[in-house]
């Protein structure tokens, strides 16, 4: 078997929304990175994820060179709303956080973008790298192996960037005694459903009701995006279509329900929610990014832009590497998990406040219902949701 020798300065492992990111931010600052993926490019474009992206998180994509199809396609939302008791309570994040806004942009178009920006470049993207192994990060010469074809790959780099996910070999290439995890498994999934439809709402209903949660959020003005609260014993062939139209339609205030439009389904799927953390986040030469670290439940709509700000923290860092600081690299853990884990907090607390919990009971449903009027009935509490929200700052 042949072998072939690469030498890079950064090796990122994924070629996600955050592996790519990171190498378009790297590129722009005239540092070389080569991206290793296991998966092929069509397969890594077929993943249905999220589409709620933070301010910062825009700032980001304008920032890698990428944002133009975004602003064009993208919608822009100044608010949301909840939806308990059957009515409707708009939580105003445009005015309550001083006109601060998030833009609904699906993170398959996100990752489209960046592909396309990295081919227009000419920058190297290795697809369908079987058996991808880490070494050596523990010292100054740390390699990336991979077999394509037949052939044997050997990566030398300075620093190898793990944005491969939560499956990835990149978290499960430091040692055990190395790293500590935190972990809440929800006791419920959620099934979605993508039609081309047009939304219910030009802005996102979370609805929380006695037969579970539902959340009505979109891609685009005629393509919808749908959940509803499911047992994890559940299977999506055991909903037809015309059932989970039923059922959303039941969790729905009476406006909502009377003005669905209902089609048929493009993609059903069920999720499981967990929440996630890995520290630390940094392995000598390793620095983990994204899911590869961390999982939030969708419930907060934070998983996606959690990664583009750990690596918002990681090109700075390697930014700042090359240009004499080695100090910055130190702290890119500790800045990442910070805002992690306040992260972490309001996806838990949005989930626990909006879903139905099987152990919780009718006090439980009353607490949850105590919480939602004075949500919507306090300044303060609704402008610390906004902020959550929208995304707090990149320190």
């Amino acid at each position: 078997m042949s072998l072939t020798h690469h030498r890079t300065q950064v090796a990122i492992v994924g070629a996600g929304p955050s592996g790519l990111l990171l190498g378009a931010l790297l590129h722009r600052a005239g540092i070389d990175a080569l991206i290793v993926e296991r998966q092929s490019a069509d397969y890594v474009l077929s993943r249905i994820r999220a589409g709620v992206l933070e301010q910062t998180t825009v700032d980001l994509l304008d920032a890698a060179g990428v944002g133009e199809r975004m602003h064009r396609e993208g919608l822009v939302h100044g608010g949301f709303e909840l939806c308990f008791g059957g009515a409707r309570h708009r939580i105003d994040m445009h005015g309550l956080t001083g006109g601060k806004q998030v833009m609904v942009y699906g993170q398959t178009e996100v990752t489209r973008d960046l592909m396309t920006a990295r081919a227009a470049a000419a920058l190297p993207t290795i697809y369908e790298a079987a058996d991808v192994r880490l070494h050596d990060f523990d010292g100054e010469h740390p390699r990336v192996t991979f077999r394509r074809d037949g052939v044997e790959h050997t990566i030398a780099c300075d620093f190898i960037a793990g944005c491969d996910g939560y499956h990835g070999i990149s978290r499960a290439s430091v040692p055990a005694g190395a790293i500590r995890t935190y972990e809440k498994v929800y006791p419920f999934g959620w099934l979605g459903v993508l039609s081309d439809t047009p939304p219910v709402s030009h802005e996102l209903i979370y609805s929380n009701h006695e037969r579970g949660f539902a959340l009505c959020s979109m891609r685009s003005p005629v393509r919808s995006r749908y959940y509803v609260q499911c047992s994890l014993e559940d299977k999506v062939e055991q909903w037809s279509d015309d059932a989970f139209w039923d059922e959303l339609r039941r969790r729905l205030d009476p406006a909502a329900a009377a003005s669905l439009v209902t089609g048929p389904s493009i993609e059903k799927s069920i999720a499981p929610l967990r929440s996630f953390v890995a520290e630390p986040m940094r392995f000598g030469r390793l620095c983990l990014a994204g899911d590869a670290a961390h999982i939030v439940p969708p419930t907060g709509a934070k998983g996606l832009n959690l990664a583009a700000a750990d690596v918002a923290y990681l090109s700075r860092a390697l930014i700042d590497w090359y240009g004499g600081d080695r100090a910055s690299i130190d702290q890119y853990s500790a800045r990442c998990l910070r805002r992690v884990w306040r992260a972490e907090r309001f996806s838990w607390w949005f989930t626990t406040l909006m879903h139905k919990f099987p152990d919780n009971g009718e006090f439980g449903q009353k607490m949850q219902a105590a919480e939602l009027d004075y949500l919507v009935s306090s300044h303060a509490a609704s402008t610390a949701m906004a902020e959550n929200y929208v995304g707090l700052p990149i320190a």
